[in-house]
């Protein structure tokens, strides 16, 4: 059934958006969920993760679509007397770090799919919401050089832009690969790829005629 909206009726209840650094995806999710009055779940997923672990926002920050190195998990129990240390409120059999993280956070989605309209973005949305057929998943891209002149307003002076957009990356794609064992670029994952290049308002323009069923 579609769902309608000010622009038109959309064929799905969900939109993931999948993006690289510097492709302006959330941006492009964030616009399309105003076209359509849809709630945005990118970084009001933190909050939702923190609160529900009782634990602070920016420690949710730190694991964001991130690994827990191999130090770092063979190393749990001294991270629980850190975190102790620190206030954070954690239940007695567990410590917050990433695996927690991607428990917590495929709770929120699932939970969010249900309710219905909404866009997500990155965490994983795509593989969590695989087989749910009112869900429409985009995978947002950009030549390095537009990435970069992104990157560039939004970045601290003099960062390395181009060592960023590979750290990051290379996370988000170990993230889907570690935890769902996905390639973050595996084509079957999404209805929709699509260069953002310059004009992020066209991207979103399209994925939407896409979800409309009106992309040629």
């Amino acid at each position: 059934m579609g769902v309608g909206n000010g622009r038109g009726k959309v064929n799905y209840r969900v939109l993931t958006v999948n993006r690289e650094f510097g492709s302006g995806g959330g941006r492009i999710a964030q616009t399309i969920a105003g076209w359509l009055g849809w709630k945005l779940l990118d970084r009001d997923i933190i909050d939702a993760i923190a609160y529900a672990a009782h634990v602070d926002a920016k420690v949710v920050r730190h694991y964001d679509e991130h690994v827990d190195s191999w130090l770092r998990r063979l190393n749990q129990q001294a991270m629980r007397g850190a975190a102790l240390a620190a206030g954070l409120e954690l239940g007695d059999n567990s410590v917050f770090d990433a695996e927690e993280m991607v428990k917590i956070s495929q709770k929120i989605i699932e939970q969010a799919c249900t309710e219905g309209n909404c866009v997500i973005v990155g965490r994983g949305a795509q593989c969590v919401l695989q087989h749910k057929p009112d869900v429409f998943h985009a995978f947002v891209y950009a030549p390095l050089r537009d990435r970069i002149l992104r990157l560039r307003q939004r970045l601290e002076k003099g960062a390395d832009i181009e060592q960023r957009i590979r750290i990051v990356d290379g996370e988000r794609a170990k993230y889907l690969q570690q935890y769902f064992g996905k390639s973050w670029c595996n084509i079957h994952l999404y209805d929709l790829m699509i260069s953002s290049r310059e004009d992020e308002d066209t991207t979103a323009k399209v994925i939407l005629q896409a979800m409309k069923g009106e992309a040629h």
